[in-house]
């Protein structure tokens, strides 16, 4: 008889448990030593998901376990500036929720209309869609000569990506249609130069965009905003670092500051929940009110 070889999914369900301790324990030297030698802090992220990803590096690198990559890591700077591209998956795209940014231009405009200056940033702005998208919406309303945006993410990789405001033709007729039904009130096109397989959006919706290295899980604050964008990055955190981050805005933001965060995530269940009030639950805009 052919001897018996369990699939990937049934080696996994029959994992003993000190292997399961063996590799958590691989997990954490690996994040404690990231830290301590570069700086980055992924030790409260969210362990599924990060177990995925570095479960799918260390194959990628041809090893075997995540003590042959954390070897590797400490011992070549090049090979822990992938590591970190990898652990920093960029999923964004322009006006992504449409009906988001067409309450924020309707309702949230109005607002900031009233302000002398106005200051907004994009936490983990990843490639810089998102952060185009404002700049676009506030072009349009007449109030991108008196903003500055701040466009911040711990990846340098796409950072250089968002400054330079390049991106996949193939994805303009996705962003236009998302344009229009957030409320856009000229033809897309006009916003970019299109080249070959690529777009390049018009160096004017730069002028007022500061694109920085900044790390949630370790930077601080540095500067005081009227609003701030973080969507669907605290959903990799786990609690503890996500009451860190949401401290971290909650000193950033004005009084009457507006926090927008993703879909899939909430103020509730933080120590900050009772500092904001809901100016739409289904979009997630909360409002500073203490």
């Amino acid at each position: 008889m052919t001897p018996w070889e369990p699939t990937e999914a049934e080696a996994e369900s029959i994992r003993m448990p000190q292997d399961e301790e063996r590799e958590l324990i691989e997990i954490e030297l690996l994040l404690e030593g990231m830290h301590r030698l570069y700086g980055y802090d992924f030790r409260n992220y969210a362990l599924p998901s990060l177990r995925r990803r570095i479960w799918h590096y260390v194959h990628a690198e041809g090893l075997k376990t995540i003590s042959g990559l954390q070897e590797r890591v400490l011992h070549d700077r090049a090979v822990f500036d992938r590591f970190i591209q990898n652990l920093s998956i960029p999923v964004t795209e322009m006006f992504r929720d449409p009906s988001l940014f067409r309450f924020f231009r309707e309702q949230i405009i109005p607002v900031l209309r009233t302000y002398p200056y106005i200051r907004i940033w994009h936490a983990g702005c990843s490639t810089g869609e998102e952060v185009y998208s404002m700049a676009i919406m506030l072009h349009e309303e007449g109030l991108y000569d008196k903003a500055r945006i701040y466009a911040t993410d711990m990846n340098d990789r796409s950072l250089q990506q968002a400054k330079e405001g390049v991106y996949g033709i193939e994805k303009m007729k996705l962003y236009t249609t998302n344009y229009l039904e957030a409320g856009g009130t000229r033809a897309f096109s006009e916003y970019y130069t299109a080249k070959y397989n690529s777009v390049i959006f018009h160096p004017y919706l730069r002028k007022n965009i500061i694109f920085a290295e900044h790390n949630l899980a370790t930077d601080r604050s540095f500067n005081e905003f009227n609003v701030i964008f973080c969507r669907n990055v605290m959903i990799y955190f786990n609690d503890e670092l996500r009451n860190h981050v949401h401290g971290l805005f909650h000193e950033s933001l004005s009084h009457f500051g507006i926090l927008v965060l993703g879909s899939k995530e909430s103020i509730h269940f933080t120590e900050f929940s009772d500092a904001y009030e809901p100016l739409d639950r289904t979009e997630k805009i909360y409002r500073k009110i203490k």
